[in-house]
């Protein structure tokens, strides 16, 4: 332990599935780490303050809340690796923190915890960060379950950070977002307290996915079957990835008219889906796979690349002058467009760089079809179901969830390819890249790859799957045709789990390996209570989850 300059496990690809301890496999340097670490101390810190308003009677303000899911959102796995923008939003809430601390009565403030009443200066940051971070919680068990509520609420902000883009907020969600993060400092939190706030972190991650849901819907109409390109054009073009539907919004508007294509990228294929996007002639298709294989796509791309959300990778240095990051996202070198709540970004400098560049060279020929969110799988629902009752669909898989660089992975093309003809994959988020493009055929003309989106859009398989319950008619989730078998990699994939768990989906298999942050004892707690399992070989789990 004497080497540890960090330690980190909140990703799939930890090292060893035990912790990054030099430096992180995602990129992400030490000094990095213990910033971000640092974040999320002083972040919790001003939630204990917020709570303590509330608890008060006094109410606090949209900007706060703001801050406090931004600053969750920054320490997302690959989102940010910028350590001078980290140390700014250190000190951002510190001066929120100390001006919020001045609402509160002396005797209130006395009894908050260390984190809500510390201060300091940037020369002080890397000291306190040394002891406030994941180790700084000696119990195994309570950490484990520390960080597991942390790593729900991370994926959290990241949801509803989505719907205030689009002027959408829940102070019921933020309230408790702050709440939950203030009680992962109580030390009279034991095991069984611990375990039921994370349940309840679930309720409100399915309540964040609807938020979120509403708020997409709303601005852009139900996500309807489509057929997407995956070849190019001969105009230059911006590659937009990330999550962020607001951010290809104001880019498409700016875009217009100027020569410029725009394609979209790993979690940003489902944007094509949305019937207000198709008004524009120069949203061009999907360019490449899924986040891990950015570093020869953007490569190939030849023109400028906005990350609007995590999945960003260190660059190379040959296109890091055309990486631009923008909200939660940082790369040290690259430039930033900010933009507030409700303000309009301006894109302006990636369009006109965009100008000066080749065409993208052509990686792939084709189309992929995909916008099978909850409302159009209801509009289906008649020939869905018959296709259950007469047996031509035997069962459904859920093969949501998040891709990644490692060998282990292949596993889920291989599961994909060897379902038996008569079941149909549902998937959401970049998982889908494993199996997406391999033409599994469809049943009676029922796609069997049925995509509803990005990680988000796990919300719409919920619902698609309650929707089902209540067609058969049956008391119990579990009683479905449905088996779950889960790639997981960040911190969103948390929140979908616990939400899943909250809604009695049980049976759960996760892949490729089960979450470091897991104890053994935890594990157990999960194992006994939902039946949460890994993944073994594809046929041995192939006859266990489809028979």
């Amino acid at each position: 332990m004497s080497e540890m300059k960090m330690f980190c496990y909140q990703c799939q690809e930890t090292a060893g599935c035990k912790g990054c301890t030099i430096s992180g496999v995602c990129g992400k340097k030490p000094e990095v780490a213990v910033m971000q670490d640092l974040l999320v101390y002083v972040t919790k810190g001003l939630s204990a303050v917020t709570t303590a308003l509330r608890d008060n009677g006094k109410t606090v303000r949209k900007e706060t809340n703001h801050l406090i899911s931004m600053n969750l959102f920054i320490t997302i796995t690959n989102a940010n690796f910028d350590r001078e923008a980290i140390i700014c939003a250190v000190e951002k809430t510190l001066a929120a923190k100390e001006k919020l601390l001045a609402e509160l009565d002396k005797a209130v403030v006395e009894k908050l915890p260390e984190a809500a009443r510390w201060n300091g200066s940037r020369d002080t940051f890397d000291v306190k960060a040394a002891v406030v971070g994941i180790l700084a919680t000696k119990d195994e068990d309570i950490r484990s379950l520390r960080e597991l509520i942390t790593y729900g609420l991370k994926g959290l902000a990241a949801y509803t950070k989505h719907a205030n883009a689009l002027l959408q907020d829940n102070e019921e969600i933020d309230a408790f977002m702050q709440k939950a993060l203030a009680k992962t400092l109580d030390d009279s939190m034991g095991v069984n307290d611990l375990v039921a706030l994370t349940l309840e972190t679930g309720k409100y991650g399915v309540d964040g996915m609807a938020l979120l849901d509403k708020a997409n819907t709303e601005a852009y109409g139900n996500p309807e079957i489509t057929t997407v390109d995956i070849g190019v054009r001969k105009n230059p073009g911006i590659l937009i990835s990330g999550h962020d539907l607001r951010d290809l919004e104001m880019l498409l508007e700016q875009t217009a008219g100027t020569g410029v294509d725009v394609y979209t990228h790993s979690e940003m294929l489902p944007a094509h889906y949305y019937p207000a996007f198709k008004k524009y002639p120069h949203f061009a298709g999907n360019y490449g796979n899924a986040w891990w294989k950015q570093k020869e796509e953007f490569e190939k791309f030849n023109g400028p690349i906005l990350m609007t959300t995590n999945c960003v990778v260190p660059p190379a240095e040959s296109y890091r002058s055309r990486l631009w990051t923008t909200g939660a996202t940082g790369v040290p070198g690259c430039k930033h467009i900010d933009g507030a709540y409700g303000e309009v970004k301006d894109f302006s400098p990636i369009i006109e760089q965009a100008k000066h560049c080749a065409a993208p060279t052509e990686i792939e020929t084709g189309s992929i079809t995909g916008g099978f969110a909850h409302e159009q799988v209801f509009a289906l629902a008649e020939p869905v179901v018959n296709a259950v009752k007469s047996g031509a669909i035997r069962k459904f898989v859920v093969m949501a969830g998040c891709d990644g660089r490692m060998k282990s992975r292949e596993y889920y093309t291989e599961f994909a390819k060897k379902l038996p003809k008569d079941v149909v994959i549902l998937t959401a988020g970049c998982a889908k890249y494993k199996y997406n493009k391999l033409d599994l055929g469809d049943i009676g003309g029922i796609p069997r790859v049925l995509d509803a989106g990005q990680c988000n859009d796990s919300y719409s398989l919920a619902l698609i799957a309650l929707k089902l319950k209540e067609i058969f008619g049956l008391d119990d989730i579990n009683d479905l045709p449905i088996a779950f078998n889960i790639a997981w990699y960040e911190q969103k994939a948390v929140i979908v789990l616990l939400a899943l768990l909250y809604l009695g989906v049980k049976n759960i298999h996760l892949g490729p390996t089960l979450p470091a942050f897991l104890s053994p004892n935890v594990a157990k707690v999960l194992v006994d209570n939902f039946g949460i399992a890994g993944i073994t070989t594809v046929d041995e789990d192939l006859k266990l989850l489809i028979g």
